[in-house]
């Protein structure tokens, strides 16, 4: 009995690997994947500042300005007086301090920061910045960055060569900016929460508010908009929102998602997504391919003659155009079929964006194209 029902099961699990229902559950994602809490969310930080110890790599203070006026007023803030005396230092650049305030940071807590050179500065390697208040969008100080740059890029020259590799100018210090102001969200507090879909969709919002319903056993979420699903909170979660968030966003959904093609023309990427579905159409495409080679003939006079050696040219032009048979597409197809079809007819990304533009003017694809 033990190996009849082993057995049983083994099938069972073949069976439903085989089956399509197991291969869609590939698609199912967490809905802490598909959204976003309302409210929960990042705050870009932004500050001007210095950093000093360059190799000569900095500023050139008689063509940037802000940057001597900056090194000026730094210095009379420490008590050094140079007001009306020539500075020739290249040890000292101006720059931009950018950063991602985390949600729900508390004071003393630390962030990464970006730093980018903002004047001619050839590197920033081996620099370190100096104390740098990073402001918000409402102008109020919310972090101070300091600390030593690393930077991913390097550039050495010589008289008659220079070599550079990444962007030395960039760099970043991890940990080093601390900050020094919270921004309050009471979320346990909240009567209601709101789900922001990181792709919107009609059909992807009503399945999460399904979801998130059959788990709560009541009518607690609703879908907005396309984009977004309102969560009541339900009495036994009054002041633990959080728990009641860690539970949803566990939940298993479906997305949904429109026929669309992404067409990048400058690098020749095609992005197709599994809906697009062609109508019966034909497809023909040809290349002219021209040829131009060069031959020239070299003219010798004759010995003791009074001619001179001069070179004739000659040209060969050729022109071959390489005309394929007409494809006829059929109705209905998927787009393994699509594109199997279309590399069948010998042809690069190039030519294909153009034959998917065509079939889109001729309303014979089911799809949108978005051109980046």
């Amino acid at each position: 009995m033990f190996r009849i029902f082993r057995t049983a099961c083994m099938a069972i699990v073949m069976l439903s690997a085989s089956s399509p229902f197991c291969q869609s559950a590939y698609a199912i994602s967490r809905i802490k994947d598909l959204a976003n809490i309302e409210g929960v969310r990042q705050n870009q930080l932004i500050g001007y500042g210095l950093v000093v110890g360059l190799n000569g790599t900095g500023d050139t203070l008689n063509n940037i300005p802000f940057t001597k006026q900056s090194l000026q007023a730094m210095l009379e803030r420490m008590g050094v007086n140079i007001r009306g005396a020539t500075i020739r230092t290249g040890n000292v650049a101006a720059v931009m301090v950018t950063g991602n305030l985390p949600p729900f940071a508390t004071q003393g807590t630390r962030m990464d920061i970006t730093v980018s050179a903002l004047g001619d500065a050839k590197s920033l390697q081996g620099g370190t910045l100096l104390v740098t208040p990073l402001l918000g969008a409402d102008g109020n100080v919310y972090a101070v960055g300091q600390g030593s740059l690393t930077i991913n890029g390097f550039s050495a020259e010589g008289q008659a060569a220079s070599v550079t590799k990444g962007v030395p100018t960039n760099g970043r210090i991890a940990n080093g900016a601390l900050v020094e102001r919270e921004i309050e969200f009471a979320l346990n507090r909240l009567p209601n929460v709101r789900l922001a879909l990181r792709n919107g969709d009609f059909t992807t919002a009503k399945r999460i508010a399904a979801a998130v319903n059959d788990f709560l056993g009541a009518k607690s979420a609703e879908p907005v908009d396309p984009s977004t699903v309102q969560l009541t909170i339900p009495g036994e979660f009054k002041g633990n929102v959080v728990a009641l968030l860690t539970e949803i966003e566990q939940l298993q959904v479906e997305p949904d998602q429109t026929a669309k093609i992404i067409i990048d023309e400058r690098s020749g990427i095609i992005v197709m997504g599994r809906d697009v579905r062609v109508s019966t159409t034909a497809v023909a495409q040809g290349n002219l391919t021209v040829t131009i080679s060069e031959s020239p003939q070299v003219s010798q006079p004759q010995p003791f003659s009074r001619g001179r050696t001069v070179v004739t040219p000659s040209t060969r032009v050729g022109v071959q155009e390489d005309g394929k048979e007409l494809a006829v597409v059929k109705d209905g197809v998927s787009l393994q079929q699509l594109v199997d079809g279309l590399n069948g007819l010998g042809i690069g990304p190039r030519d294909l964006i153009g034959i998917l533009q065509a079939i889109k003017a001729a309303g014979a694809i089911q799809a949108d194209i978005e051109v980046m």
